[in-house]
């Protein structure tokens, strides 16, 4: 007797827990990917600080205390305009940094639009591109544009950069949100699999292979 109570209890945990991922788990990437684009945000600052006149600066000090003090859509403004002049990296960081408070001021449509742009860009960084198409699949997979977010993440999955493991992670949940369970736990059993996985993902990506039913 005591094992059927065991495994109703497993059971209700892993719905449990299915049902935290489903509604938090893009939280967790995009916390992930805003501490990436803070210090990369910080750095180019830095150097911007040293390469450009105060004035200029000062324009992107005003920015962020905008986004911080909750004017979305007025910090959005602010680093789209200093994007048109600044310096080729430092205007991937700003067009970055508009796209995700356009993103917070409720205007998805701008900021995807933003991001396929760098998508498409050549940015200094080679990283940028592969975030930006990141950060649009998840706006898209937000709004329930599962195809359209699925092609964005492929490129950046299917290569060698080091975001294609954020986006295996995310495409497993694209799948997932489109009721595909074979098709997520294929995925998810990739990147628990694959041993140059970064210890997170692959422990969330046991976690749910766990949680989820086997495909009939």
């Amino acid at each position: 007797m005591s094992d059927i109570f065991r495994e109703v209890d497993e059971e209700v945990r892993r719905e449990q827990y299915l049902k935290l991922w489903r509604t938090y788990g893009k939280y967790a990437i995009a916390v992930a990917l805003a501490i990436v684009i803070g210090v990369a945000g910080y750095q180019g600052f830095r150097e911007y600080e040293r390469r450009q006149a105060q004035g200029a600066a000062e324009r992107f000090a005003l920015a962020l205390a905008d986004a911080r003090s909750g004017k979305a859509r007025e910090a959005a403004a602010a680093f789209e305009s200093l994007a048109a002049d600044a310096p080729a990296g430092y205007r991937a960081l700003a067009e970055l940094q508009a796209a995700a408070n356009f993103s917070a001021a409720g205007d998805g449509i701008r900021a995807v639009e933003i991001y396929d742009r760098l998508a498409g860009s050549r940015a200094p960084d080679s990283r940028i591109p592969d975030l930006a198409r990141i950060l649009a699949a998840m706006l898209l997979l937000e709004d329930g544009k599962i195809d359209e977010a699925e092609a964005r993440l492929q490129p950046v999955a299917a290569g060698s950069g080091a975001f294609r493991h954020s986006a295996r992670e995310l495409a497993a949940l694209a799948r997932l949100k489109a009721g595909d369970t074979k098709g997520a736990r294929e995925k998810f059993a990739e990147l628990s699999d694959d041993a140059t996985t970064p210890p997170g993902i692959r422990a969330r990506a046991a976690e749910l292979l766990a949680a989820l039913p086997e495909a009939k």
